[in-house]
């Protein structure tokens, strides 16, 4: 693939919870569909994506500069003096009878409005926004409010600072790095609660309760729990009194 595009990058990656992988870097969201799709129809590999990211520059109290890709690396915040996240500059051109639901996706997005003008029923509309909250899902949602109408184009623009903290995930008490991200501080506890949640239906139920937890360092900041099976005290009661036992052995399996 690397001989066939020279757009498409790749480097060695570990984690403890997926083990051994690439880090790869594509144009966008599409480039990214695409290679995967090359990767499971002409190699036969059943692959696992994770969420995308940007490049972070944080600057270091010792006047150093780092650059942060994966939030495992992130140094302790004690040793951070600033971060930093890139922008860009996207231009949307759409008919004006979606222009209200473009810029409240913006709007949701951290987005600055810079320029709105018209051309006959068709409004171009300019926005800084924040890379990380474009790379994601906001193709979709600007297609999806417009019918498809609405066209978007951007350029980067450089860096600027942001409140930004490492939300971690704790499965059962457990870091799971794989599931790290860098985010603003603002949307940390929606997000925290939305990854909290959607974990909680897709992780299968066991004999024991699993907490599942969202921290920004070590405050807890959203928690689901999928609540263990429990075991079937009542089969064999039956005869006088029955129910006075029941309730004393459900007593019983609540306290543990």
């Amino acid at each position: 693939l690397k001989l066939n595009d020279s757009s498409f990058s790749y480097e060695p990656e570990a984690s403890s919870a997926l083990g051994l992988g690439f880090r790869c870097g594509f144009l966008g969201l599409l480039h990214l569909e695409i290679i995967t799709q090359r990767l499971e129809r002409e190699f036969d590999i059943n692959l696992i994506t994770t969420t995308p990211g940007v490049i972070y520059k944080i600057n270091r109290r010792d006047g150093s500069i780092q650059e942060l890709q994966n939030p495992t690396d992130m140094p302790d915040p004690t040793q951070i003096l600033s971060m930093e996240e890139p922008w860009i500059k996207a231009t949307i051109i759409t008919p004006d009878q979606y222009l209200g639901s473009i810029i409240n996706i913006c709007q949701n997005k951290r987005g600055n409005q810079n320029n709105l003008t018209y051309s006959g029923n068709r409004a171009v509309l300019v926005y800084e926004l924040p890379l990380n909250e474009v790379v994601f899902d906001f193709y979709d949602h600007l297609k999806s409010v417009s019918s498809g109408y609405a066209s978007f184009d951007y350029d980067i623009t450089g860096y600027k600072e942001g409140n930004l903290v490492k939300m971690g995930i704790l499965v059962n008490a457990e870091h799971v790095d794989a599931l790290s991200m860098i985010i603003h501080k603002d949307f940390a506890h929606s997000q925290g609660r939305l990854v909290c949640e959607k974990l909680k239906e897709l992780i299968p139920r066991h004999n024991f309760q699993i907490p599942i937890q969202a921290a920004i360092g070590g405050k807890i900041i959203a928690r689901e729990t999928i609540k263990g099976y429990r075991k079937d005290v009542l089969t064999k009661i039956h005869g006088g009194g029955a129910r006075d036992r029941k309730r004393k052995l459900l007593d019983k399996q609540k306290k543990g």
